[in-house]
């Protein structure tokens, strides 16, 4: 039914045996995802709440955290990880690498967290020093764990981010963009990362990331995530335009509408743990490119699944998607 009325590849993801319980809804119809989604990242993210190294390792069993960048990255957003790890860097020989991996990831989410996402000349002096300090040692500790595991993507994807955050030349991006690449041409997160250093405000030109996504989706297979690099650029056009409705016109309409069947919406795709961010970019892309009909296609799917990613860019991230889930 759902695909006479939404068009292929618009039907509810297969049901998931370690899907977590959708919570109750808030009154205006959507639930934040949490832990992804997934009851085994759940008890990964609980392990590293309580500080239990050897619970984490079992945790992780499942996961390949050398590729996987989401779980990865819910460890990296567990206050208090960096009061830890560093014993398990010491001490645990066997799995130092994923360590050091999981420290200097840490260290760089704890950086920006001391930044905050305030405008540069809005950062005081005290919170500059604590940013650069933790960026030092996630850099450090990074570049230790690509060289104990060379077959690892994940590090050389958040050496991008720490580059870009300590103004390293851009010649050094590039060295970690095709380090990254050459472990897998496909990797959706090391895209999405250059999409953002591409941005004039991070010493890019206007239109560079956008070229860059669309060459990177043309060799995206049929229900590849990688789609979502072009949902993302057309995003980031938005954040450094200053007019609200500068995706609003058919050709950026039809681009992301083709980029979500060619992707997300294709029959081919896989849902895996935290697939909803990706539904995410394309629902705040579309929405803000006025494609109301692929939106509701893709809202369809997510169900109330609220990520305050893409939406942070809003001052009320979590009110501007549920105007949009009320809408749809």
């Amino acid at each position: 039914m759902f695909s006479k009325l939404f068009g292929r590849g618009a039907e509810r993801p297969l049901a998931n045996p370690h899907a977590l319980p959708v919570p109750r809804r808030q009154k205006n119809g959507i639930y934040p995802l949490h832990a992804l989604g997934d009851a085994r990242v759940l008890a990964l993210v609980e392990a590293a709440t309580e500080g239990d190294w050897e619970a984490v390792k079992a945790a992780l069993a499942p996961f390949d955290l050398g590729r996987d960048h989401q779980v990865l990255g819910q460890l990296a957003d567990v206050d208090g990880v960096q009061d830890w790890i560093g014993r398990a860097v010491e001490e645990d020989g066997e799995h130092r690498a994923t360590a050091l991996l999981i420290s200097g990831t840490r260290h760089l989410s704890w950086g920006w967290e001391a930044r905050t996402a305030e405008l540069a000349r809005n950062v005081a002096q005290e919170q500059w020093r604590i940013f650069h300090e933790r960026l030092r040692i996630a850099e450090e500790q990074l570049l230790q764990a690509a060289e104990l595991r060379p077959d690892w993507i994940t590090p050389w994807c958040r050496l991008l981010t720490s580059g870009r955050g300590m103004s390293l030349s851009p010649a050094v991006s590039e060295v970690r963009l095709h380090a990254a690449l050459r472990r897998d041409p496909l990797d959706l997160e090391t895209h999405l990362e250059w999409v953002s250093q591409l941005q004039p405000r991070w010493g890019g030109e206007p239109g560079q990331a956008l070229a860059f996504a669309r060459g990177a989706l043309a060799h995206a297979p049929q229900g590849h995530r990688l789609g979502c690099v072009l949902a993302m650029a057309h995003i980031e056009d938005w954040v450094e335009s200053d007019e609200g409705d500068c995706l609003v016109n058919a050709a950026v309409q039809a681009e992301l509408r083709a980029a979500a069947d060619h992707s997300i919406l294709h029959p081919a795709y896989a849902y895996r743990p935290g697939w909803q961010h990706d539904f995410h970019l394309f629902a705040m892309a579309l929405a803000l490119a006025g494609e109301d009909h692929t939106v509701r296609r893709v809202l369809k799917v997510l169900d109330g699944a609220y990520t305050s990613w893409p939406w942070s860019y809003f001052e009320e991230p979590e009110k501007q998607f549920a105007r949009l889930h009320r809408r749809a």
